[in-house]
């Protein structure tokens, strides 16, 4: 069986790179070694509960670059965000650790966990168990997992291997037929990617048109494309519990500002 599923995109590319780049790594690094690893690792901090806080609940997400925009920040600080966006109120961390394409890494994802007490997410394309022991080996205390990419036999094994260490993977989908797989793989938080893979482009009316569909007992986080508090307002109206923000905030001469803006009560003018 095929690691992943042929999207006939971009993400075709991406995954290719990745799943060269994990089996040099698996040669290096066996599964054995990150089981140990993981052990090791610091105490798993609660990603669900933070998703679940009463207010305005953002993931700000750390990224140094994106393929459709290519460097988003530069220098890129992950310790200083990361200290920045904890005190502005951001409920927990997303940390790009794919290199090629976002110039991410996992040493960014350690160092902005140690400087924070917030749970964080590892965003990368995962389609090997191995990268989810290494994801917790490393610290992190849930994944992305993106159903467009996964077969559902391998989807279903790679949330009950995070289940099994412990995390609770963010499970991404994009239309009504993918978030039938993920639920009928068992996941519990659905991510809504507002951005078409195939285009690119970015439209929120996917969160809205999706919504009714996630049942309550589910997690549901709206991802990509939200630059207003009257869109999370909105969202969460409609049933989001949290919301994915990265290139708004990446971009932002002053991110921290940039997210209390969008999670701050309006103020009454004086």
């Amino acid at each position: 069986m095929s690691a992943h599923a042929n999207t006939g995109t971009a993400l075709d590319r991406i995954l290719e790179a990745r799943r060269v780049e994990v089996e040099h790594r698996k040669r290096v690094l066996p599964e054995t070694a990150l089981k140990y690893g993981v052990k090791a690792a610091t105490p798993l901090r609660d990603f669900s509960a933070a998703l679940c806080r009463d207010g305005l609940n953002v993931i700000a997400e750390l990224k140094p670059a994106s393929p459709s925009r290519g460097v988003l920040r530069d220098p890129f600080e992950p310790v200083a965000l990361a200290q920045s966006l904890d005190a502005a109120g951001a409920c927990a961390l997303s940390v790009l650790t794919e290199a090629e394409f976002f110039r991410g890494s996992l040493k960014n994802l350690r160092d902005a966990r140690k400087a924070v007490q917030l749970p964080v997410l590892r965003k990368d394309f995962i389609f090997d168990p191995w990268q989810v022991w290494e994801s917790r080996a490393n610290d992190a205390d849930s994944f992305l997992l993106m159903v467009v990419a996964l077969e559902d036999p391998l989807l279903r094994d790679l949330i009950a291997l995070g289940r099994e260490i412990g995390m609770e993977p963010l499970v991404e989908i994009h239309t009504p037929e993918e978030l039938d797989r993920a639920l009928a793989a068992g996941a519990k938080i659905i991510g809504v990617n507002n951005r078409d893979l195939k285009t690119m482009t970015i439209n929120v009316e996917t969160s809205f048109a999706l919504a009714g569909r996630i049942p309550d007992e589910c997690i549901a986080v709206s991802e990509s494309g939200i630059r207003t508090q009257g869109e999370l307002l909105k969202l969460r109206s409609e049933g989001y519990d949290a919301f994915l923000v990265g290139t708004r905030l990446m971009v932002s001469s002053d991110p921290a500002a940039t997210l209390a803006e969008l999670i701050s009560p309006a103020r009454p003018k004086e």
